[in-house]
């Protein structure tokens, strides 16, 4: 008996393949081929998410009836160009209208809803619920939620359940360790940091994790208090946009903001020590993308979001070991992509290890 998807009636007549609907797996592959595309061309599209998993738990037979007439009214009312399959097998409905522009994407949302009512006359209303989403949205980095609807590759990492374990157990011993070891940084880098300029030890800021979700992100601050952001917002949305001929990502050469001390601590990137304390506490692992500043999300490009997407940020990674801060920003988020598809406890232990040597190298760091 299937588990989770409703009753034994619901396993036995709305399986994969009834009225042309695509089993799961190969739905997601689908959602998936069609975000890709509209990262190159732009073109949206709306996809429709149908749950129907009450009416599977109606303990007669009228809720898989109700369920096939969905599916059956559906199926007819939509392009040989739309894709219609399960998101959720055997508990939510998918449909991917293709290449939607401006204001159509309303009439279309405004068309699948009154379908699904007329289909459901009145009997089981309030026991169907319907969600309607556009990509791109009008916020690129909006809710975890809406991204994840869209990035059917990140939900299949979360489930890699032994995998995510063995990280994050490394994660933590990794942490643990770090900061035993950096234990004299800690007593030594506070006093330097008071003794030279005015102001707390830390500094704290909002950062942009996992699926688009904020955290409170830590460092030694490098800067002089009450520092004026609106050099570096100019800065990166240069660099994003590939203004800048000079291959720098996020950093600023000679930024007048930094601390004597600050420049020391950012050339050894003793300033990033702080973030063993992010990873323990599961913001952050300690190796993935750098987490972005939510100023610089607004300025990205389609598929540059895909970095955020599937693993948590990272106080090292790819680009951090391989590149450092001497690749263009387009250059980086293709390590990103390139890790987050090559990822392993191994992959992670040799970037871990590589680690020191860049940073003794210091190559690309302000």
């Amino acid at each position: 008996m299937e588990t989770g998807g409703g009753n034994s009636l619901g396993g036995d007549f709305v399986g994969p393949g009834l009225y042309g609907y695509l089993p799961e797996e190969r739905f997601r592959e689908m959602l998936l081929t069609e975000r890709k595309r509209t990262e190159r061309s732009g073109d949206p599209f709306v996809l429709a998410l149908v749950d129907i998993s009450d009416l599977l738990c109606v303990s007669d037979f009228s809720g898989v009836l109700g369920v096939q007439k969905i599916m059956e009214s559906l199926g007819e009312n939509v392009r040989e160009t739309d894709i219609r399959g399960w998101y959720e097998r055997k508990r939510i409905l998918g449909i991917v209208f293709t290449e939607i522009r401006g204001p159509d994407r309303n009439i279309f949302s405004e068309k699948i809803r009154k379908q699904v009512e007329r289909v459901l006359g009145g009997w089981v209303r309030g026991q169907v619920e319907i969600s309607v989403y556009s990509f791109p949205s009008d916020k690129k980095a909006g809710s975890t939620e809406t991204l994840l609807t869209f990035y059917p590759e990140a939900d299949r990492s979360k489930r890699r359940g032994l995998s995510l374990m063995a990280k994050r157990g490394i994660d933590i011993l990794g942490a643990f360790l770090g900061l035993v070891i950096f234990s004299p940084l800690f007593l030594l880098i506070p006093f330097l940091i008071k003794l030279t300029s005015p102001g707390p030890v830390f500094f704290s800021q909002k950062r942009v994790g996992q699926g688009g979700d904020l955290f409170t992100f830590y460092k030694f601050r490098s800067m002089y208090i009450d520092s004026d952001d609106s050099i570096h917002r100019d800065y990166v949305s240069r660099l994003i946009k590939g203004d800048i001929q000079e291959q720098k990502v996020y950093k600023i050469s000679a930024d007048p903001r930094v601390t004597a001390v600050g420049r020391f601590l950012r050339k050894t990137s003793f300033d990033e020590l702080p973030q063993f304390l992010n990873v323990l506490r599961g913001d952050m692992s300690l190796v993935g993308p750098r987490p972005p500043i939510p100023y610089e999300t607004a300025q990205y490009s389609l598929w540059h979001i895909r970095r955020l997407m599937e693993c948590k940020p990272g106080i090292t990674g790819f680009w951090q070991v391989e590149g450092r801060s001497s690749t263009t920003f387009d250059e980086m988020v293709r390590m990103d992509l390139q890790y987050s598809r090559k990822r392993s406890l191994l992959l992670d232990l040799k970037l871990i290890l590589k680690t020191p040597l860049a940073l003794l190298t210091a190559r690309g760091a302000y």
